[in-house]
């Protein structure tokens, strides 16, 4: 590609070399001949410091915020976001040929988008997917190594996506890639907010921040779809209510939303409720249980409305949809449960505990832990959610990175010890599951949470296997055996 061309849209300041570009890095371990270097300024390294030996590598082209002394260089205001529309042009811009879906927020982020992708592919059409657990074109599953991908790899999805034929591409949105400018010039046709609680604010330092940084997808969709039984969903849908922007409200306990449930039936293998929507009542019956199920059911619901499908047959696929895993996922059913959730949050521990304590016969247990390097002020918050539904908890890690696991849970086991709860404290969480599952007596509940779909643990910097799927299935089957 021209140099010119891979510039469109971007403003700067500098005369272009008439060149071809095949390739753009912002990454000085990845320059090669005939590139184009973009001097980015990271935690811990400043691209513009690697301009000079960008050049001696055979760099094509400098992009850079400041005068870095070398030839054949531009000057742009915003690095990042410089970058984003490079990335884009050079593969011609692939997210304009296709229908963009980007789901924000705390928790159910990855629901919502197997709940979409799945409706859309009942309605017959070819998905692609970006999100937490796997990035899939159609039915070709990628592994993904972030929620939402660097710049230059998610325009390599798009690209791939739209080869392939999709013509919708449903992602999860986080708010590091927002601030981070990852997605800096995609425009979406819909965007999804399911809530915001804490989290994340070892990065974003502030709730407010935290929000702020939410609120960067919006600027740039044409439908929001927002849960306004979430305090922050409420100042979304009023920040956004203008000309710009189509703003679809939905809600279980607030009759003046766009979309209201009406008579809501739990039960433990689902939820059954009705939806009122503009003049539409449809009657849905959804395989996940909880409160917070029936939110992502009707977000991703109005969301593929909000795409011209026919409301009724989007509450018919619902019915249909298969559990995602690690997401309340069902590992073993008798003579006891054991289910797997990815709650790792405050607010993601009370959602699923609250929604399976009122169908616990027995007792309900629950494994968890912290996660090191991250937020330690939620370590406390995460055990008082436990201790209002558990019976039995199970204190151990979670990804302790380079962080004493010791002191992580250390941190967290107050509330357990104040309150008399039944408890056991374990750090080696393979060891802690095996405990777990000891304890259980016929039509008890087990629930592992934490680490959902994800099957590693991240111990001194050092990403070992663990997975939890595979520990249940085992111990079962030598169980089984005696």
């Amino acid at each position: 590609m021209d140099a010119l061309t891979l510039l469109k849209e971007i403003k700067y300041q500098g005369s272009v070399k008439n060149c071809d570009i095949d390739f753009v890095t912002d990454d000085s371990r990845k320059v090669c001949k005939g590139c184009a270097f973009v001097c980015s300024k990271g935690a811990n390294f400043d691209g513009h410091t690697f301009a000079k030996k960008a050049v001696e590598l055979g760099a094509s082209l400098i992009v850079a915020e400041k005068d870095t002394g070398v030839e054949n260089q531009i000057i742009v205001e915003n690095s990042k976001k410089a970058y984003a529309l490079m990335c884009s042009n050079l593969f011609d811009n692939p997210s304009r040929k296709m229908k963009m879906i980007g789901i924000t927020g705390t928790n159910g982020k990855t629901t919502s988008t197997y709940l979409i992708k799945s409706i859309l592919e009942q309605q017959g059409k070819k998905v692609g997917l970006i999100g937490t657990i796997q990035n899939m074109i159609d039915q070709q599953d990628i592994p993904a190594k972030y929620t939402t991908p660097q710049a230059y790899e998610l325009n390599v999805l798009l690209n791939q996506m739209y080869k392939t034929g999709c013509e919708y591409v449903v992602m999860e949105v986080s708010s590091m890639a927002l601030v981070q400018n990852r997605l800096y010039g995609i425009n979406f046709d819909v965007a999804v907010f399911t809530n915001l609680t804490q989290d994340h604010l070892d990065y974003h330092k502030t709730m407010e921040e935290y929000f702020k940084a939410k609120c960067i997808l919006f600027e740039n969709s044409k439908n929001i779809v927002v849960n306004i039984d979430d305090d922050y969903g409420k100042r979304i849908s009023q920040q956004y209510s203008d000309n710009k922007h189509n703003v679809i409200t939905f809600s279980i306990n607030n009759d003046s939303a766009d979309c209201t449930a009406k008579n809501v039936q739990f039960a433990a293998t689902g939820s059954k409720f009705i939806m009122v929507s503009q003049g539409n009542i449809n009657r849905v019956e959804f395989p996940m249980p909880g409160e917070y199920s029936i939110h992502n059911a009707m977000g991703a619901a109005i969301a593929c409305s909000c795409l011209g499908f026919d409301m009724e047959e989007i509450c018919y696929s619902l019915k249909n949809i298969d559990g995602v895993k690690g997401r309340c996922e069902v590992l073993v059913k008798e003579p006891f449960t054991v289910i797997c959730d990815y709650a790792h949050t405050p607010d993601g521990l009370e959602n699923v505990l609250s929604g399976i304590k009122p169908f616990a016969q027995k007792r309900l247990v629950v494994l968890y832990g912290c996660a090191g390097e991250r937020d330690p002020k939620k370590r406390i918050i995460m055990t008082e959610a436990v201790i209002k539904y558990a019976d039995f908890a199970v204190l151990t890690s979670d990804n302790p990175r380079g962080e004493d696991p010791e002191k992580i849970l250390d941190d967290a086991k107050g509330p357990l010890i104040e309150n008399n709860i039944p408890h056991i404290i374990e750090v080696d969480r393979r060891k802690a599951i095996k405990m777990a599952l000891d304890l259980l007596e016929p039509n008890d509940i087990l629930i592992l949470c934490g680490k959902g779909h994800e099957d590693y643990q991240v111990i001194d910097k050092v990403t070992l296997y663990l997975d939890e799927h595979q520990i249940v299935k085992q111990y079962m089957k030598k169980r089984n055996e005696k």
